[in-house]
C-alpha cells in the first residue's frame, strides 16, 4: 500500500489541531503582533495556495466555486472598509488593531481557499474532517476536566515558544446557577459551545458512515458523546440555540430511521446527564424560562441605542474591522451589530452572503451527488455552516479566533465538496455517454 504524501489536507489538519487543542491565550514569542500558532499556520497555508496557482504539479483545483467566488467578495469588500477606516482619522491603538484584524482576515481567507482548492478528494476531505472531530473530543475531554474535577489541563499545555496574551485575560471556568461553565481552551464558554455544537453532526455523520459501511464506528460514537457533554459542560444558552438549529437541519434531511434513532439517542444522552449531574437539565431550562428577566439578555439589548448611533456615523464601511474592542469600547454581545459599527452595509452584507454561499456550496453539492455518504456530508455542513448565522445574534463571534477559524475552514470544505460532487458527476455523465460511432470503411471498387 502506497503511503499518503503530504497535501493540502495534512496541512489544514495540521492547522485543525493547532486552532483547537492549543489553548487560545498562548500567542507566539518575539512577534511585533498577538498571533497565535494557528494564525501563522492560515497565513502559511495561504501563502501555498496563492502559490500553487501558478504551476500544475501541485494539483490544486482551479476554476469556478461558488466558496472561491464568495471568499473573493468577502475579501474585496473587506479591503474596502480596511482602506476607508485607514484613511480617515483613527487614534493609533485603533490603526494597529486595525491592522492586526486584517492580517488575520487574510489568513483565514487564505486558509478557506486552501481547503477549497486543495483538498482533493473525499478520503481527503474526509481525513481533514475526521481531524476536526478528534479535536473536538479533545477539547470536550478538557472541559469535562475542568467541570467534573475543576482541574485545568490547559495550565499544562504551554509550549516553549509560545507565551500568554497578557492584553486579553482568559477565563476558564466561570460560576453560572451553582455550576461551572467551562472554556475548555476556548476563549470562553459561548465560544466553546458554539464549536461543540459546529463539530457534533461532523462526528455523527462519521458515526453513521462507518457502521453502514461495515467499518469501526465505535470511535467515532466515543467522540460524538465527548463533543456532545462538552456543550452541555459550557452550560450555554448560545450552545443549546446551535445544537437546536443543527438538529433542525439535521431531522429535515435524515431518513425516518435515522430520525427515530437520533431522537432515542437524545433521550438517553438527556437521562445519562440528569442521572450524573442531577439538576443540570433544569438549570438549562431556567435559563430559557428565566430569559426576559436575565441580566446578560438585558445588557444585550440595552446597548442597541448605542450601536445605532456609531452605525449611522459611516452607515457604508463603518469605523473599520476590529477598532470597537473593550475595554475601551461597550462590547455588544451580538455579531451583526458589531459588524454593522464596524464594516457597514457593505461589511455586513459581505458577512452575511459568504455564509449564506456556503451553505448554497453545501446543498448544491447534495443536490448533485448520487453517493449518500456526500450527500449526507452535504447535509452536514449546511447544518454547520448555519451555526454562526444563529449565534452572530448572541455574542460577538468574529472576535473569537478559534470559531472564526473553524467557521472559515468549513466554508472552505464545503467548496471542496461541491468540486467533488461535480467531479463526480462528470464522471457519472463520461461513463453514461454512448461511445463514438466509427463508420466502416468500404472497400474501393
Amino acid at each position: 500500500m502506497l503511503r499518503q504524501r503530504a497535501d493540502g489536507a495534512t496541512l489544514v489538519s495540521l492547522f485543525a489541531l493547532a486552532l483547537l487543542v492549543i489553548p487560545a491565550r498562548m500567542v507566539l514569542r518575539g512577534l511585533p503582533m498577538s498571533l497565535t500558532l494557528s494564525d501563522v499556520l492560515s497565513l502559511g497555508i495561504g501563502i501555498v495556495w496563492f502559490f500553487s496557482h501558478f504551476t500544475r504539479k501541485l494539483g490544486a483545483a482551479k476554476g469556478h466555486n461558488l466558496v472561491r467566488t464568495a471568499i473573493f467578495g468577502y475579501a474585496i469588500a473587506m479591503l474596502a472598509v480596511y482602506g476607508h477606516g485607514t484613511y480617515s482619522y483613527l487614534p493609533s491603538d485603533e490603526l494597529n488593531i486595525a491592522d492586526h484584524a486584517l492580517v488575520l482576515i487574510v489568513g483565514n481567507l487564505g486558509l478557506a481557499l486552501a481547503v477549497c482548492d486543495g483538498v482533493k478528494g473525499r478520503d481527503r476531505l474526509d481525513f481533514v474532517l475526521k481531524t476536526v472531530c478528534v479535536a473536538g473530543a479533545i477539547i470536550s475531554f478538557i472541559g469535562g476536566l475542568q467541570f467534573l474535577f475543576e482541574f485545568d489541563l490547559t495550565r499544562y499545555l504551554e509550549i516553549p515558544i509560545l507565551r500568554a496574551n497578557s492584553v486579553e485575560g482568559v477565563e476558564t471556568v466561570i460560576d453560572r446557577s451553582s455550576f461551572l461553565r467551562v472554556a475548555s481552551t476556548t476563549g470562553h464558554p459561548i465560544e466553546f459551545a458554539v464549536i461543540t455544537a459546529m463539530i457534533l453532526p461532523i462526528a455523527a455523520h462519521y458515526g453513521f458512515h462507518s457502521r453502514d459501511r461495515g467499518l469501526p464506528a465505535k470511535r467515532w460514537w466515543v467522540c460524538t458523546a465527548l463533543v456532545a457533554t462538552g456543550l452541555i459542560f459550557s452550560l450555554s444558552r448560545s450552545g443549546i440555540l446551535a445544537a437546536t438549529v443543527v438538529g433542525l437541519v439535521m431531522f429535515l434531511g435524515w431518513p425516518g430511521k435515522r430520525r427515530l434513532q437520533s431522537l432515542a439517542a437524545v433521550g438517553v444522552f438527556a437521562v445519562g446527564v440528569q442521572i450524573f449531574i442531577p439538576g443540570m437539565i433544569y438549570t438549562f431550562y431556567q435559563l430559557f424560562a428565566g430569559v426576559g428577566n436575565d441580566e446578560s439578555i438585558q445588557f444585550r439589548v440595552h446597548d442597541y441605542p448605542n450601536a445605532l448611533k456609531e452605525f449611522l456615523s459611516s452607515p457604508w464601511f463603518g469605523r473599520g474591522v476590529g477598532t470597537w474592542y473593550a475595554p475601551k469600547h461597550q462590547i455588544f454581545d451580538n455579531q451583526y451589530l458589531l459588524t454593522m459599527v464596524e464594516a457597514g452595509v457593505v461589511g455586513l452584507a459581505a458577512f452575511v452572503l459568504v455564509i449564506f454561499f456556503g451553505v448554497g456550496a453545501a446543498l448544491r453539492a447534495r443536490y448533485l451527488s448520487t453517493d449518500p455518504a456526500i450527500r449526507d456530508l452535504g447535509l452536514v455542513l449546511t447544518a454547520c455552516l448555519l451555526v454562526p448565522l444563529v449565534g452572530s445574534l448572541t455574542f460577538d463571534m468574529m472576535a473569537f479566533p478559534q470559531v472564526t477559524g473553524l467557521f472559515f475552514l468549513l466554508l472552505g470544505a464545503a467548496g471542496a465538496l461541491l468540486r467533488i460532487a461535480e467531479a463526480e458527476r462528470k464522471q457519472k455523465a463520461a461513463e453514461d455517454s454512448p461511445a463514438p460511432r466509427q463508420e466502416a470503411l468500404s472497400p474501393t471498387p
